[in-house]
């Protein structure tokens, strides 16, 4: 005989069998509760249950003996507890019935309405919203994070909240007209790399800014902060919601959320995305962004008709404010692109460069760049060339295209591995440095540090931009961003001088000066002085000149002592000095750039690091 005991102190709730059944091992016996908690005992082994002392009601302590279980060989039990519940009749036939097929589980009740709840999250069950988007042009929210994320790998956070409109709206309008509250949430998996994805829902509420969905862009910040993962935010909406009444609030001004957003700068990579209206709100936060993707029929700014009729600043259509060619010329937008498919592809391109060096990598031809200068060193070229010619082949993306034209930024590799990469413009201002080209490198250098992609700088400037008109530009502040920016590198930096490199716009070009980066080299059409060469001879040979009438004689003179100067500033005679490091052939510069990647360092960084949002 053996005693059936309970394991705490508890009530005695219901026998599931009968004094003299026979059970089988694992077979549940008796249920009693504890602290409101249902516990099933089970028959320890097989055997025939001789007594029980509890009835359903009664209290029993810890240990006690619920009742008596007489041992039995387990075939017996089987046996006897089979025959016990089939009738006699039914035994042959079901010994030559075939096996059927398991009937499936019947769906729990509380599962049919969590799948019930969730479908209206879902666009299959918003086609008249979906259809007004896609007769725009225009993707869901979640249509783009789907193509975005790696298959299946989207996990949502906050998918059940709806808009605070209980006051107003009935619940079954909230959750079928409010999905998400217009914010979808969560993280996705991006070519393998976790990420942070939020995305307003233009199709619900226009994508405004509720209550709900600021709490939950408050939640995926610190999860994106705590765990350093990267952030994409599709930014399309009109800024802050009105309708919220089942908060009380005045303004709405104490919101953590802006503050929040802007923590992430310079601790994760933050990429914003927009395709149709994004204003107020919804513009700040993708003003916070690292990049901003954004497609041509975009619209960007602080303020939408609504608010710029209502500050008396007259009556404009959405399309007047904020359009991209305005944003894209004016340095707002990084990337301008044609769709929201080619904005998801660039978001995926711009990520890839903090995902670590890629093994899979193809060199493009090196000769090519042999060819990049002309020989004639007055003639305009694209240094765009040099760029592709330098970077592994399908890498480059270049940044900021529409504004400060004079330097070209650009995110690439070499050999796998992730760079910026900036080069000066000669088709503009003949690559003179101005303030707007200055503020796009120095925030570019602020870019690469943050996240600590080395730099390789392709110089061929003049200098920087001078003349009455530049200064009215402050002028010697914007400059110097780059002085400053370099000065604070923790990241390898890397100089090649293709043709020019004279005065402080090439000092800045390589890190302040011309040993500061990690090497600095010179193709042979490399050239040389403390300003431009035809310059330095009108000035320093002035009274030469002057004193020989206008005419051959003093242009044959200037071109004689322009041919010495030219001579003396070449990258051979430079080399010679010392102050580059080498000459080199045009088809080693990825080798010279591969060895040092290789050996340079990324230093950790010595305190908060931060990008300007300019």
């Amino acid at each position: 005989m053996q005693n059936i005991q309970s394991p705490l102190q508890a009530q005695v709730v219901q026998w599931l069998v009968q004094a003299g059944d026979v059970v089988a091992a694992g077979d549940v016996l008796v249920i009693v509760e504890a602290m409101k908690m249902e516990h099933e005992i089970r028959a320890p082994q097989s055997g025939r249950l001789s007594e029980l002392f509890f009835q359903p009601g009664e209290s029993v302590n810890e240990g006690e003996a619920l009742g008596c279980l007489q041992p039995m060989a387990a075939d017996n039990a089987a046996q006897a507890a089979a025959h016990a519940a089939v009738p006699p009749s039914a035994h042959a036939a079901a010994s030559s019935a075939p096996k059927a097929t398991p009937e499936p589980l019947a769906i729990r009740a509380d599962l049919q309405k969590l799948q019930t709840r969730l479908a209206f999250t879902q666009d299959a069950q918003r086609p008249e919203a979906v259809a007004k988007r896609h007769a725009l042009g225009l993707r869901t929210a979640r249509e783009n994070i789907a193509d975005l994320c790696d298959a299946g790998s989207f996990v949502e956070y906050g998918a059940l909240a709806v808009a605070a409109q209980s006051r107003r709206r009935s619940a079954d309008d909230l959750v079928r007209n409010t999905p998400a509250d217009g914010m979808v949430t969560g993280i996705g998996q991006i070519k393998g790399q976790r990420v942070v994805l939020m995305s307003y829902d233009a199709t619900v509420l226009a994508g405004t800014q509720g209550m709900r969905n600021h709490q939950k862009t408050d939640r995926m910040l610190a999860i994106a902060l705590q765990n350093k993962l990267p952030v994409v935010l599709f930014a399309e909406g009109g800024g802050g919601r009105p309708g919220d009444v089942d908060v009380a609030i005045v303004a709405g001004l104490n919101l953590t959320t802006f503050a929040a957003f802007a923590r992430l700068n310079g601790q994760v990579p933050v990429i914003g995305v927009v395709a149709g209206r994004c204003f107020a709100g919804n513009a700040a936060f993708l003003g916070c962004c690292d990049v901003i993707i954004a497609t041509k029929d975009s619209n960007i700014g602080m303020g939408g008709p609504a608010m710029v009729e209502g500050g008396g600043l007259g009556v404009f259509k959405p399309e007047q404010i904020g359009p991209s060619a305005v944003q894209h010329g004016n340095g707002v937008i990084d990337v301008l692109v044609d769709d929201e498919a080619q904005a998801v592809a660039a978001a995926k391109h711009h990520l890839s460069f903090f995902q670590g060096a890629q093994g899979d990598w193809q060199a493009p031809p090196a000769d090519a760049l042999r060819q990049v200068v002309p020989e004639n060193r007055l003639r305009v070229y694209d240094t765009r060339t040099a760029m592709q010619g330098i970077a592994d082949v399908g890498s480059l993306l270049m940044l900021r295209t529409g504004f400060g034209l004079g330097i070209h930024t650009a995110l690439c590799r070499i050999e796998g591995r992730p760079v910026g990469m900036l080069a000066n413009n000669p088709a503009h201002l003949g690559g003179a440095i101005d303030a707007d080209a200055a503020d796009k490198a120095a925030r570019f250098m602020q870019l690469c540090n943050a996240h600590g992609l080395p730099i390789v700088s392709l110089v061929d400037t003049p200098g920087f931009m001078v003349g009455p008109d530049m200064e009215e530009k402050a002028q010697v502040r914007h400059v110097s961003r780059m002085f400053i920016a370099a000065a604070h590198l923790r990241v390898p930096y890397l100089s090649v001088v293709l043709r020019k490199g004279y005065g402080l716009g090439a000092m800045a070009m390589t890190a302040g000066g011309f040993h500061e980066p990690l090497c600095n080299v010179a193709w042979p059409t490399g050239e040389f002085g403390a300003m431009g060469l035809e310059g330095a001879v009108r000035l320093g040979y002035r009274k030469e000149l002057e004193a020989l009438p206008e005419g051959p004689e003093r242009e044959a003179l200037f071109d004689e002592l322009l041919a010495q100067q030219y001579e003396n500033g070449s990258a051979l005679n430079m080399a010679t000095t010392l102050e580059i490091d080498a000459v080199i052939d045009p088809a080693d510069t990825r080798p010279w750039l591969v060895a040092g990647l290789q050996s340079g360092r990324i230093a950790p960084a010595a305190g908060p690091l931060s990008i300007d949002t300019w």
